[in-house]
């Protein structure tokens, strides 16, 4: 219920500030699982691609912003909640293995899941080569990735802001990508990486960056 709100509240309301120009919604399945897979220059790119999707994706966030007390503690775990954020412990030896355990339980229930190949956030604008977590998930669940590419972002809330502020921006949704021929190969590092770097180059043709560190 919490999420239905959202889509009639705050995705209005960052259409209303941010004039996102939105591109190939059409490009994300209308059934079964799927991943999201994104560049990543701003702290709200995990709010405006799921407000833009056409289907539910889900994210994780710090099991921190779901603990909170008080009328500020219920805030932010209402507004997480409806972006369909998930939960995750990020300051453990597991967290790494844990977050591709949750994403993985999302795509067997037929949901949706985005997540970073970089890591993190972009501090100079390039972007880096991708870490091979989404080929493994990719590989693991059989499901299709879509690329995304989000421009503008990092101007609405740089690195180190506290609030974003009015700015255009971008966000190209890409053809789907399926990996037949590595069908069963999640566990061969030559696969991942051979899948990874297929996204990667389909997000970079989609946002325009330079690669880094390739």
């Amino acid at each position: 219920m919490v999420y239905l709100i959202s889509r009639f509240i705050l995705r209005p309301l960052f259409l209303l500030l941010f004039r996102p120009h939105v591109s190939g919604r059409e490009n994300v399945p209308v059934s079964g699982p799927f991943i999201i897979a994104s560049n990543h220059l701003s702290f709200i790119d995990s709010m405006i691609i799921p407000l833009m999707s056409p289907r539910r994706v889900g994210y994780l966030a710090k099991a921190e912003y779901f603990t909170g007390t008080g009328i500020g503690g219920w805030l932010t775990r209402t507004w997480f909640t409806a972006l369909g954020a998930l939960p995750v412990e990020r300051e453990t030896h597991r967290a790494a293995q844990a977050s591709l355990d949750t994403a993985l339980t999302v795509l067997k229930a037929g949901g949706g899941f985005g997540l970073y190949p970089e890591g993190t956030r972009s501090r100079d604008g390039r972007l880096a080569r991708g870490k091979t977590g989404v080929a493994w998930l990719a590989l693991t669940a059989d499901c299709p990735v879509v690329p995304v590419g989000v421009i503008g972002t990092d101007r609405i809330q740089p690195i180190g802001a506290r609030w974003p502020r009015p700015h255009r921006c971008s966000v190209v949704f890409g053809k789907p990508l399926t990996f037949p021929e590595h069908r069963g190969e999640a566990g061969k590092n030559r696969a991942r990486r051979e899948v990874t770097d297929t996204i990667m180059e389909a997000i970079a043709e989609l946002s325009g960056q330079e690669k880094a560190g390739w």
